[in-house]
């Protein structure tokens, strides 16, 4: 009842803390003989990692995967696979001074409400640090997805108020703001720079296309494919919004308007993001999360201290801007486990 696995069929249990010897995942339902080595895992996770924009905290893990079990030359053996990332640059002593306080916008006052304690390095299992073990595991997700001819990634649609006009793959990898357009990531840029001279963060959109998805993935009813792909995207910490397709602009359509035409090629439009009934149609599956401003900020804050009292916080430290680009593939990384369960699952009844 901890709510720490994810998953029926490829079922994921992450573990550790931001500021403890380490974070990790066991991956259990993994299929048997599906190539996998830790290039392909860490290809994942150094997209995590702190990039080369200003947006990105100091704090540098090297987030090394190492396989510790369910991998045999080169193969999944179909026996749980567990992996190991370990903490290299953790400095417990910056939050010291934040130890009996609440820190706005995190979840420490609702720890401790929960379970009358908390672990204040850091924010502990509340930690985005907790992600990298789920960027593992969508590795290993992907690693089954890609020879089913199912491609998923995730870019940058709007940062700071800055939305993405194109959406051009090829350069995504060339920014340090994983913009799909090169003339919104330079906006993004000044937008960053002028937000950090205030000490301030920023929110933003992540999008998440996933292609190659065949018909049929899905349950009818309470694990309808959108309602597990919203479950997944809002269980990250930063996340405070998902829309499936057009999302909440279909509200104010028409059903005519908003109707996808069956054509004999398929669908002549996607406003379902791929999604029908709960059931995929075969076309793309579109995912959006909006992402909340990193809570972390210099700028001082009204609070109460664990006693009651009235206090001010100002948060300094190694800290994002924006979780922006580093949640991407943790986004892209639960669209995945949630394609491999439900791949799994339609093998089992089909």
């Amino acid at each position: 009842m901890a709510g720490n696995s994810f998953g029926q069929l490829f079922k994921i249990t992450t573990w550790g803390e931001s500021h403890g010897c380490g974070v990790g995942v066991v991956i259990d339902g993994c299929p048997s003989r599906i190539p996998l080595e830790p290039s392909m895992i860490q290809a994942m996770l150094d997209r995590r990692k702190p990039g080369n924009s200003i947006a990105s905290t100091a704090r540098k893990e090297p987030d090394t995967a190492k396989i510790l079990s369910g991998v045999f030359e080169g193969l999944t053996t179909g026996t749980p696979i567990s992996i190991l990332l370990k903490n290299k640059d953790a400095n417990s002593e910056a939050y010291l001074s934040y130890k009996d306080l609440y820190r706005p916008g995190h979840g420490d006052i609702t720890y401790e409400a929960k379970y009358g304690a908390r672990d204040w390095r850091g924010g502990g299992r509340a930690s985005a640090r907790e992600t990298a073990a789920r960027v593992a595991a969508g590795a290993v997700a992907k690693a089954l997805l890609e020879p089913e001819g199912i491609d998923v990634w995730a870019y940058t649609l709007e940062l700071g108020g800055v939305r993405a006009r194109n959406r051009f793959r090829a350069e995504v990898e060339k920014n340090p703001y994983g913009s799909p357009d090169p003339d919104a990531a330079k906006e993004m840029e000044a937008r960053i720079a002028a937000v950090k001279a205030k000490g301030d963060s920023v929110g933003g959109i992540v999008e998440v296309v996933a292609k190659g998805v065949p018909a049929g993935l899905g349950e009818p009813v309470f694990d309808k494919l959108d309602a597990e792909l919203a479950k997944a995207i809002m269980s990250i910490g930063a996340v405070k919004g998902v829309e499936i397709g057009d999302g909440f602009s279909v509200a104010g359509r028409l059903g005519s308007e908003n109707n996808d035409p069956i054509i004999p090629e398929g669908f002549a439009s996607n406003h379902s993001g791929g999604i029908l009934a709960g059931i995929s149609n075969g076309d793309d599956i579109l995912v959006r999360a909006a992402v909340k401003p990193i809570p972390s900020i210099s700028l001082p804050q009204e609070t109460v201290d664990r006693f009651g009292e009235k206090r001010t916080i100002s948060v300094k430290g190694r800290h994002d801007i924006s979780a922006i680009p580093r949640i991407n593939v943790v986004c892209e990384a639960m669209v995945c486990l949630v394609l491999a369960d439900h791949l799994l699952r339609q093998r089992a009844i089909s």
